[in-house]
């Protein structure tokens, strides 16, 4: 793969995508999606679906991420009466969290939710978020008892180019079958293709594990310099069991579901480390060193997402699927079609 200056200009990765393109809601059955196969080494592209998955993967095992999205988003009162809402990024530490508010707030400032649920601000950052703590009757509420109670006020934290307001159904389809372990604000969203008849097929062949990635809402920000090797990647908390880990210091193939397996194995591969905060950024300069295959969504302009895929293949190639993709209207973005990389 040969690298050139136009490689790391953000510029390099735009692409004009049409409005009727981006997915509003997923395709039903799941294996009904449509699938964008490239060869690298025949450098073919095949235009498949979901369920020609289990014919044409080469020997491998396979990685999901297990996290579960939360309810993240939250709406209240201020002491005024003025609406205000609340969305949750990640967790720090001492039971805090860090959010974003839509309205004007100040610290020690009250918030009201249904439930008798009460947040406090702690602390404004510069870049626009919030750090604030939760309270029931004066009771301060660590995180597994405010992702409780999200659960039944919260709302599915849909992505921001999803132009609807979330409805009951994606309570079950912007949640991965292997949900398990809540933390992330957005889905890992290679892993909504697969269910349970798919999982059954592929292990009949195919060894599957697990990663723990909480996505957080980062995952949305865009790149904004222009040598993208000057923008500072967000951070997410991911652990990675035993199993797992003798698993990546082996010499088996892996196909990665996703960008958050991906960059998890990848982060472990070179730090050694099955726990933490993971804010590796692969792009062209900085490819991947144990990943061998990735199944992947079709992603944002500009983003670290695209530049990911454009690790594996380069940005040239990557930008030639995307408009390959396109003309042959493949779905995109969250609810949207896939793409395979073998």
């Amino acid at each position: 793969m040969k690298m050139t200056n136009k490689d790391l200009l953000l510029s390099s990765y735009d692409y004009n995508l049409p409005n009727n393109l981006i997915a509003n809601f997923p395709i039903l059955p799941k294996e009904n999606a449509k699938l964008l196969v490239y060869e690298r080494y025949k450098d073919q592209i095949s235009h498949l679906h979901f369920k020609d998955l289990v014919k044409i993967l080469p020997p491998c095992v396979i990685v999901f991420n297990d996290t579960k999205v939360i309810k993240a988003r939250i709406y209240g009162k201020k002491e005024n009466g003025n609406k205000i809402e609340l969305f949750i990024n990640h967790p720090l530490k001492n039971n805090d969290f860090l959010v974003q508010i839509r309205g004007k707030v100040k610290e020690d400032q009250e918030l009201y939710f249904d439930n008798s649920l009460k947040a406090k601000i702690k602390k404004l950052r510069n870049d626009g978020t919030r750090e604030v703590e939760f309270f029931i009757n004066e009771k301060k509420l660590n995180h597994h008892e405010v992702f409780e109670i999200l659960e039944k006020i919260g709302h599915v934290p849909l992505p921001p180019y999803i132009k609807r307001a979330d409805e009951e159904q994606d309570n079950i389809n912007y949640q991965s079958i292997f949900a398990k372990n809540q933390g992330a604000v957005a889905a890992p969203t290679a892993s909504l293709h697969f269910d349970e008849t798919m999982i059954k097929k592929l292990k009949e062949n195919h060894d599957i594990y697990t990663i723990t990635l909480h996505v957080g809402a980062g995952t949305f920000k865009g790149v904004e310099c222009e040598d993208i090797r000057e923008h500072k990647m967000h951070s997410e908390f991911f652990y990675i069991d035993d199993k797992t880990c003798t698993l990546i210091d082996s010499s088996k193939k892996i196909l990665a579901i996703g960008t958050t397996v991906t960059r998890c194995i990848e982060y472990y591969f070179r730090q050694k480390r099955n726990e933490g905060f993971c804010d590796l950024f692969l792009h062209p300069q900085n490819t991947p060193q144990r990943i061998d295959y990735l199944l992947t969504n079709f992603h944002l302009p500009k983003s670290t997402l695209i530049m990911l895929v454009a690790s594996f293949i380069g940005r040239e190639k990557t930008l030639e699927l995307y408009h390959e993709a396109i003309k042959n209207n493949y779905r995109f973005y969250s609810y949207g079609d896939g793409m395979l990389i073998i």
